[in-house]
Formats: C-alpha cells, sequence, structure tokens
C-alpha cells in the first residue's frame, strides 16, 4: 500500500494548503470575458454547490484566496445542487460583468444551459469537481480522477473487510456524473472477489442526514453486512453514527472519499477505516490560474479541456500527515 501511495502522491504534487475566507467582491472593474488581451483585476464569481459540505467550503475559499492574490475581486455563492438556483447565479454574475465564471455544475446535463449562457454573453467558465455532459462550451473542466479514486479505495476497502461475506454501497447524487464513476471504479475491484456479495445500493445523494437514514435501513433489511462503503465521507459518517446507534459499529466496516476533515478525525478514532482524498486544493487554486492565464493570452495553458487529478489514500497509517482541509503532506 505504501509504494501505491508514493505514487499517487507523486502524481498528485502541488496540493496547497487550503486558505480559509471566501468573501464577496464589489463590482467588476474590467468588461466581461476576454478571448485574450490586456483585462487586468475585475470580478471572478465562483459558484460552488454547498459550502455547508467542508468539501465545497474548501473550493470556494481556494479558489477565492488565488483569484484575490492574482488581483481579482471575487463573488462566492452556492446553487445547493439547484439548476434554477445556479442559472440564477450565472445571470448576476453577467449582470455583475465578470471576466470569468468558476463554477461547480450543479448538474451533468441541466447545467449545460447555465454555461452556455454565460458563454454567449463572452464569459469564460471554467468547471471545477463535476462535468458536463457537453464539451466545447466551458475552457476547462477540472476534477478529480475518480475512476482512479475509487480503485484505490475499493483496493483498501477489501484489505478492511475481508474478502467474504455481504455489503452495502451507498450512492451519491445520480445527477452527478462523479456518483456513477466511483460506483463503477468499486465494482471494477469488487467484482474480482467472488466471495463478497453486494446486496444493497441506496442512493443518498451525498448527504450525512441521509446516509444515516439509508444505513438504519440497510440495517433492517440487511443484518449479516460485513461492511460499507461510500460514495464520499458524509454519507460515510452518517452511516457511522448509525451503525453506532445500532451497536454494530466494530463488526461493520466503512469506507469513504474526499478526504474531509470529519473524516480524518473518524480515521484516528478508529471509526472510519480509510478515505480517498480529492485534491480539491489543488484543482480550485489550478482553475483560477487557468481563468487568468485565459484572460491574458488567450489560452489556459493546459493540453486539454478536460483535466483529472489524482486522488490520495488516508488510513491510520498516514493520517498524522493531513495537514490541513483536504491537504496531505508530501
Amino acid at each position: 500500500m505504501n509504494r501505491r501511495v508514493a505514487m499517487v502522491l507523486a502524481a498528485s504534487a502541488g496540493v496547497v494548503v487550503a486558505l480559509a475566507g471566501c468573501s464577496s467582491g464589489g463590482s467588476s472593474s474590467g468588461s466581461g470575458g476576454s478571448s485574450g488581451g490586456s483585462t487586468k483585476g475585475g470580478l471572478i464569481s465562483i459558484i460552488v454547490n454547498d459550502p455547508s459540505n467542508p468539501y465545497w467550503q474548501t473550493e470556494g475559499d481556494v479558489a477565492s484566496a488565488e483569484a484575490k492574490k492574482l488581483g481579482y475581486k471575487t463573488n462566492v455563492s452556492a446553487s445547493k445542487g439547484d439548476t434554477n438556483t445556479e442559472s440564477t447565479l450565472v445571470d448576476t454574475a453577467i449582470t455583475n460583468k465578470s471576466v470569468a465564471i468558476i463554477l461547480d455544475p450543479a448538474n451533468a446535463s441541466g447545467s449545460i444551459g447555465a454555461v452556455k449562457k454565460a458563454d454567449a454573453a463572452g464569459i469564460p467558465v471554467f468547471l471545477v469537481n463535476a462535468e458536463i455532459n457537453q464539451e466545447g462550451l466551458a475552457k476547462a473542466q477540472l476534477v478529480s480522477n475518480n475512476a482512479q479514486g475509487a480503485a484505490l479505495g475499493a483496493q483498501e476497502w477489501v484489505k478492511d473487510v475481508g474478502q467474504q461475506g455481504n455489503y452495502a454501497e451507498l450512492f451519491g447524487a445520480p445527477s452527478d456524473n462523479n456518483a456513477q464513476t466511483r460506483s463503477t471504479g468499486y465494482e471494477s475491484v469488487l467484482t474480482q472477489y467472488p466471495g463478497l456479495h453486494k446486496v444493497a445500493q441506496e442512493v443518498a445523494n451525498w448527504d450525512r442526514t441521509q446516509g444515516h437514514d439509508k444505513m438504519q435501513s440497510i440495517l433492517q433489511a440487511h443484518p449479516d453486512i460485513i461492511g460499507v462503503i461510500a460514495g464520499n465521507d458524509e454519507m460515510a459518517l452518517g452511516a457511522i453514527a448509525a451503525l453506532k446507534e445500532a451497536g454494530k459499529l466494530d463488526s461493520i466496516k466503512v469506507g469513504g472519499f474526499d478526504g474531509s476533515p470529519d473524516a480524518v478525525a473518524a480515521i484516528k478514532a478508529g471509526e472510519l477505516q480509510y478515505t480517498v482524498l480529492q485534491p480539491v486544493a489543488t484543482f480550485a487554486k489550478k482553475a483560477v490560474d487557468e481563468a487568468d492565464s485565459y484572460l491574458k493570452t488567450g489560452k489556459t495553458g493546459a493540453s486539454a479541456e478536460k483535466q483529472a487529478f489524482d486522488c490520495v489514500l488516508i488510513t491510520k497509517d498516514n493520517v498524522d500527515d493531513y495537514t490541513g482541509p483536504f491537504t496531505l503532506k508530501q
């Protein structure tokens, strides 16, 4: 495992400490988007999903801090995963003459219209964390390598749980392509072990409360499961709470995905077996850097629109190397 982690860490070089303090800036001092030229400063609008989740909070904080460092004003807002809210926020960004938009899309298909609106207004859009189902609209789509991360997590999960028994999966929001990608990544590993049987898969929409409630239902139907593999940390932490209430945390092991501070604390407490760290601090910063490059030169500096950043496994063996939100010491 250590060799694999070292290799992934090398691939993920550049993770930065997440900087706190996203805030709203004033109106833009520049014109709407540019395809290259002398654009200097101006407003960058940053639209995340839900900052009550530390993952998305970090995403907004890091993007805002980097934009301010480069001389821009920022406005950070949240769609809460709702495409109507997202559309309104994009309208606001257009009205405020944003020079660029950093967007964590609410829906792989449903967010295409919002990106089209910004593009039609001449404002370049840079997507982070999640993709849309159309290329050529956003100037860049920067995401975690979810397939690689899921395979990494599933391999560790088998080591912790064993190769025989029934298990359950907590699935993220179906509107987010990341949910299916992670589930497929889990399957690619776990189906190699014929003694493991998935007896339940419940959608918990990335949410801790839903993870708790769905775990309760799973336990009623399948009290003999030996493990739970979750699509993100919030659902995993909800499952852990339900298992504690049922007195079954010692016999049912849980794996997560994100690398959130709460998940790290749960690993230290011996409640969560592992989490897969998404380098959100890296690609949130990178998205702003590419936006800055595009505004100044007409090019992002990247070789492709879609860019994937490898994930890193966090276990009890390296958990003390966690130095800040979604940041592992190199």
